[in-house]
């Protein structure tokens, strides 16, 4: 049975409760590794258009941005085992951090295909034609050129996933993983105090959410102003 509301119970968690935000934060640090790294992947083939690879990156952006985050969970969650168990390996013990590590991966890989290939195409064409003249070959002038500038002009889309990824692993707890949520169901569960359970958890993910803000946005002006001076070096050399 709920108990009344108590202000001070919220104190009481909120140390609790910070106590398993390394769990939260290992988790999205990598699953945005990953999930940058295939997401550059998936961009690649839709920007060149590279037949049927292509159309296949799309079907998997599509899939993932389009399908709930708690569904994936539960797909990763049951689908690892079930396909290893066809080759003769069981994971059904496998460690729920690990499928919710892979979950956000696959989902994060999809969003940041999208950022990527939105950067790349804001990046002046000049740029290619320009490298392409001083003797870099295609692969050099994305590599140097292109995707440096697409990054800059896709960082604060980026910054915003992130957040956006830290307020998704709130839910890893549905699959059995001990982080900051899955505290706080315990919490809820042991002293019945649930509002001031989640109240707490409002504040201490507000809190990372609004440093994560302050960090993206002093680390945008320092990488244009980088940029620009960049930019100023290459069109120098140009000429």
């Amino acid at each position: 049975m709920e108990k009344a509301f108590d202000i001070n119970m919220i104190t009481d968690f909120v140390p609790t409760l910070i106590s398993y935000l390394p769990v939260t934060l290992e988790i999205l640090a990598l699953s945005l590794l990953f999930g940058y790294i295939l997401g550059l992947l998936l961009a690649l083939p839709r920007i060149y258009n590279i037949p049927i690879v292509s159309q296949l990156a799309k079907v998997y952006i599509s899939f993932f941005r389009g399908t709930p985050i708690m569904v994936q969970l539960f797909i990763v969650f049951y689908g690892i085992p079930a396909l290893t168990g066809l080759i003769g390996i069981d994971t059904s013990k496998m460690d729920p951090f690990y499928a919710a590590v892979a979950t956000y991966a696959l989902s994060n890989a999809a969003a940041a295909a999208e950022i990527i290939r939105g950067g790349v195409g804001s990046v002046d064409k000049g740029q290619t034609e320009a490298a392409y003249s001083i003797g870099l070959s295609g692969s050099q002038a994305f590599r140097r050129i292109v995707l440096p500038q697409a990054l800059v002009q896709a960082f604060p889309n980026m910054g915003n996933m992130v957040i956006s990824s830290l307020k998704d692993t709130s839910l890893a707890f549905s699959i059995g993983v001990m982080d900051m949520s899955g505290r706080g169901q315990t919490l809820i569960t042991s002293s019945n105090h649930s509002l001031e359970v989640y109240i707490a958890l409002s504040v201490v993910y507000y809190a990372v959410a609004v440093l994560f803000e302050w960090f993206f946005r002093v680390a945008e002006k320092r990488i244009k102003k980088n940029q620009t001076r960049l930019v100023t070096v290459f069109d120098m050399n140009i000429h």
